[in-house]
C-alpha cells in the first residue's frame, strides 16, 4: 500500500520502519526542517523497551543512554529532603530500562529506515479527503497525493485528528498542569548523573545534565499559576517562567538568569487523550495522536512503539484489510492504555503538590523507595503493562 504518516517523532518513524520492512511504499511527513532534537530524557521499560529489542536498535540505543545514580529531592536551602537511587526503578523493571533522550530514539530509528520510506521535511498534511478506496492528501506546500492509508502520528494537537475526527476539546483530557523544558550549556552546579528536584507549592523544577556540557531544565506548574494566560509566544513563556519560579528559593535565582540566554522553550499543557476509536476510515492514529497518557502517567514513548508494531503487524496479519486490521490494533491496546490514564490521575497530585505540608509529605514518602519492599508496595503496579507485543513473523 501507499501510506502517508504524519509525524516524525517516535510514532512515525517506528511505524515508517515496520511498515517499509513489509514492503509498503511510505511517506513520513515532518513539519520541522529536519529531524527535532533536544526535548525530554524518559526512562523506557516494559513493552517499548520489547518494540525496540525487536527492531534490532537496542544496542545502538542503550549506547546512547543517559546514567542516572539518583533522584534527589531538595528544599528551598539546597538541603537533600527526598529521593531515592536510580537503581530502585532499574529493579521495578527487572533490569529492562534505558533513560533516553526523546531525539534520540527518533533519531536512530530514521537512521535505520530503508529506501521505501521517503522522508518531507518542512510540511505537513493540510487536508485529507477520504474518498472510500483512496485518500486525496493536500499538503502546506507540496503537490496533492493519493495514498490508501493515512497515519497521524502528530502528537497531542495533531492536526489530522482535528481534520478528520474532530478539535482537540473533543479529546483533550486537562490534568490541572502545563509543563516547561529548556536546555542551558554550562550551567552549575551540575551534580553529574543525579536528576535533583524542587518543589513549591504548585511549581516545580528540576535539572538533570546532559551530554556536552549542557543541562536540561524540567518544569511544572499547576495552572493557577498562570494566572489565566497560557503563554503563547517565547516571549511569553520566558515572562511565565519569572514569574512562576521568583521567589521558590534553591537555584531559582540562577535558573532565571540562565533563562535569559534561551531561545527555544517547549511550553505545552499536560493532557490526556481519550478517544473510543482510533480510525476511521482510512485513517488511523497512533501515538499520542490517539491516546496521550500524560506525561505525568509516563511511558507514552514505549506505548507509541508498542502502537506502531501492532499497527503494522495487524495490517500484515489481515493482508491490508484495513478496517479489520485497525479494529484489532486498538482492541489489543486501548485497556492497557486506559488503566495507565487511571494511574495519572492517582499520581496528579502527587507531582505537584498545592501546599507546603504536602510538598514535604511527597518529599519525605520517597525515602521509603530506599526501603526493601516498599518500592514494589509504591510504584510496582507502573511497571506492569498487563499487555505483551503478539508475534506477527514481521
Amino acid at each position: 500500500m501507499k501510506i502517508a504518516i504524519n509525524g516524525a517523532g517516535i510514532a512515525g518513524t517506528a511505524l515508517a520502519y515496520w511498515l517499509g520492512k513489509l514492503g509498503h511504499d511510505v511517506l513520513l511527513v515532518e513539519r520541522a526542517p529536519q529531524l527535532r532534537t533536544g526535548g525530554f530524557v524518559i526512562n523506557l521499560w516494559g513493552i517499548g523497551y520489547d518494540a525496540l529489542e525487536r527492531m534490532g536498535l537496542l544496542p545502538r540505543l542503550l549506547e546512547l543512554q543517559y546514567h542516572s545514580d539518583e533522584l534527589r529531592m531538595v528544599d528551598r536551602a539546597g538541603r537533600t529532603r527526598g529521593g531515592y537511587p536510580s537503581s530502585v526503578l532499574l529493579k521495578l523493571a527487572n533490569g529492562r530500562m534505558a533513560t533516553l533522550a526523546r531525539s534520540d530514539i527518533a533519531a536512530a530509528i530514521h537512521a535505520s529506515l530503508d529506501a521505501r520510506v521517503e522522508t518531507l521535511f518542512g510540511d505537513s498534511i493540510a487536508a485529507i479527503d477520504d474518498g472510500g478506496t483512496q485518500v486525496r492528501v493536500e499538503f502546506e506546500h507540496s503537490m496533492p497525493r493519493e495514498f490508501d492509508l493515512v497515519i497521524g502520528a502528530d502528537g497531542l494537537h495533531a492536526r489530522v485528528r482535528q481534520l478528520v475526527f474532530g478539535p482537540d476539546a473533543d479529546f483533550e483530557y486537562p490534568m490541572g498542569c502545563h509543563v516547561a523544558s529548556f536546555e542551558v550549556a554550562g550551567y552549575r552546579p551540575r551534580n553529574a548523573n543525579t536528576y535533583v528536584a524542587h518543589t513549591a507549592p504548585g511549581r516545580y523544577v528540576a535539572r538533570f545534565p546532559m551530554r556536552d556540557d549542557r543541562m536540561l531544565f524540567f518544569v511544572l506548574l499547576r495552572d493557577e499559576h498562570l494566572k489565566g494566560r497560557i503563554p503563547a509566544s517565547h516571549a511569553e513563556r520566558k515572562a511565565a517562567l519569572r514569574d512562576a519560579l521568583a521567589g521558590i528559593g534553591w537555584e531559582a535565582a540562577g535558573i532565571l538568569s540562565a533563562l535569559e540566554q534561551v531561545d527555544d522553550i517547549y511550553f505545552d499543557s499536560i493532557s490526556q487523550i481519550r478517544m473510543d476509536a482510533w480510525a476511521k476510515g482510512r485513517v488511523a492514529l497512533i501515538g499520542d495522536a490517539a491516546a496521550c497518557p500524560s506525561l505525568i502517567a509516563g511511558e507514552g514513548a514505549g506505548f507509541a512503539l508498542a502502537q506502531a508494531y501492532i499497527l503494522a503487524g495487524e495490517l500484515h496479519r489481515h493482508e491490508g484489510d484495513i478496517a479489520a486490521a485497525t479494529t484489532r490494533y486498538q482492541r489489543r491496546l486501548q485497556a492497557a492504555v486506559a488503566r495507565k490514564q487511571k494511574h495519572a490521575e492517582s499520581l496528579a497530585a502527587s507531582f505537584v503538590p498545592r501546599t507546603e505540608h504536602g510538598v514535604r509529605i511527597r518529599d519525605y514518602a520517597t525515602l521509603l523507595m530506599r526501603l526493601p519492599v516498599f518500592p514494589r508496595i509504591l510504584m510496582g503496579r507502573y511497571f506492569r503493562d498487563e499487555v505483551a507485543l503478539p508475534e506477527y513473523g514481521i
